[in-house]
């Protein structure tokens, strides 16, 4: 038997074909264009999502004919928050309105301060978050939502495109903003003060359990034998923390990626949203996880590459090595807005120190660091509930540059471990999560942790200087706060 994890990302989608023993027969990719009509919009057009799954299927089935044939298992992994709506005749009313989307912050502010609703969500309302959305066309196009039959998050649009059913599992709804999150059920409370109704939102499961089977029609045109049963899924945060193993209390993982996340799995539920933390439900019963996320982590470095015209990989090799005493330049990475521990979609960025003497390199050194100082307030947070680490599994884009890598260790004052090559991220961890559906094994058995190829430890000589800099770094906040700024360019 073979198991395809699908991972749903912002600007493209990986799948991932694994045999029955956990190893990797063969992957593909196919990329796509996020919108942003106006200033802190971004949208998606959810037929783009369709058309990379079914090419990436097509494809995996010509190289794979054989491993494809025998495949029993798909689980869909998908980037979190998105408001796909639906009408009745379950088409699509408009472009998807994606997680790093800020224009309902007015109706998130609104819904955070209503009560009961942090009590039962366990998160404050970030306005990334569905529900604000949802208050925001129902304010701004009524037309639109005078025709909404169902509100699917981008994986579960993925899950009705495979079954034909409206399904979603837990991890991925508790950012909505709907979610009983410790009940592990759709509150009619948080539905009732955000103008929505149960019957408009899809049939929840765990998310490696059965949410269906494959469509036939699908089924034949990918060259598969027999029937394939579609798990529950997760949130892509969820599903890499299944891809690493990290189940239980104690094991966490920092991810550079689009945006940062630090992530602890937690045997109980233990929201703590005034830390502007997420607590959610974990992809498997019976747990969820804590994570600090803020919005721009190697969006930071990609923005500074496009500036100065040299790749990320040009900027970072530049620095050397050998880690630095840290930079006399703070750069604060809001470039997007910022949700852990300010909950702030207005903040923007900011260079704080730069003179006549300041070169690129000493830019480039202020990003790594302003990122790593973002991801210590996380960390900061993450502690304040009770988790604790050894260790954390650096996994992301942003984890190739070990100099930045030495950086974040030595800010956190925490060794971080490198995984293996190999397979370890959000597909993997949908595709054992479809492992599980398919078969009925426990996800313990499944999803064990990676072997690890290397430690990076905080550097011990520069680490009092790092925390003083981090002092600097919180202090800059509040006056850049201050200063007021013109909407128009915001």
């Amino acid at each position: 038997m073979t198991y395809v994890g699908i991972d749903l990302g912002t600007s493209g989608l990986r799948a991932l074909l694994i045999g029955q023993d956990g190893t990797v027969i063969g992957a593909t990719e196919r990329h796509y264009s996020v919108s942003n009509p106006f200033p802190g919009w971004s949208e998606q057009d959810p037929s783009h999502w369709t058309y990379a799954l079914d090419h990436a299927m097509r494809d995996l089935a010509t190289k794979h004919g054989d491993a494809m044939a025998q495949l029993r298992g798909i689980g869909v992994a998908g980037h979190m928050h998105g408001a796909t709506l639906l009408d009745k005749a379950g088409s699509v009313l408009r472009p998807c309105i994606l997680w790093n989307d800020t224009r309902s912050q007015l109706h998130a502010t609104q819904l955070d301060q209503t009560p009961r609703v942090r009590d039962l969500s366990g998160n404050i309302v970030f306005a990334g978050f569905t529900a604000p959305k949802l208050e925001w066309v129902r304010e701004h196009e009524p037309d639109v939502y005078a025709r909404i039959a169902t509100v699917l998050l981008p994986a579960a649009y993925l899950n009705y495109y495979l079954t034909g059913d409206y399904v979603a599992d837990m991890s991925d709804s508790a950012g909505t903003s709907w979610l009983d999150v410790g009940a592990r059920d759709w509150s009619d409370h948080l539905l009732d003060v955000g103008h929505m109704r149960r019957d408009q939102m899809p049939r929840l499961v765990e998310g490696s359990e059965p949410a269906g089977h494959l469509r036939d029609d699908l089924r034949h045109a990918w060259g598969i034998n027999g029937p394939v049963t579609i798990a529950g899924g997760a949130g892509d945060n969820a599903a890499a923390a299944c891809g690493i193993g990290a189940l239980n209390e104690g094991v966490g993982f920092v991810s550079l990626g689009t945006s940062g996340v630090l992530l602890a799995a937690r045997d109980g539920y233990r929201p703590a949203p005034q830390t502007a933390l997420h607590t959610f439900c974990h992809a498997v019963p019976g747990r969820w996880y804590q994570m600090g996320v803020m919005l721009s982590a190697t969006d930071c470095l990609n923005w500074l590459s496009t500036i100065a015209g040299k790749s990320p990989a040009e900027l970072t090799h530049a620095l050397g090595t050998t880690l630095r005493a840290p930079s006399h330049l703070r750069f604060l990475p809001y470039l997007s807005g910022e949700r852990t521990p300010h909950n702030d979609a207005d903040i923007r960025g900011a260079f704080v120190g730069l003179s006549t003497s300041t070169t690129l390199e000493d830019m480039t050194q202020a990003v790594l660091e302003g990122v790593a100082f973002g991801l210590r307030d996380s960390y900061e947070a993450l502690r304040k509930t009770g988790a604790t680490f050894d260790s954390l599994i650096a996994i992301g884009g942003g984890s190739a540059s070990r100099y930045w890598l030495e950086v974040i260790a030595t800010v956190l004052n925490v060794p971080l471990t490198l995984p293996a090559k190999g397979e370890f991220g959000a597909a993997l961890g949908a595709a054992r999560l479809a492992h599980c559906a398919a078969t009925g094994e426990q996800p313990e058995t499944i999803m064990t942790r990676p072997d690890m190829a290397d430690q990076i430890d905080p550097n011990p000589h520069l680490s009092d200087a790092f925390e003083n800099a981090y002092r600097t770094f919180r202090a800059a906040y509040p006056a850049v706060k201050s200063i007021p700024k013109d909407d128009a360019n915001n």
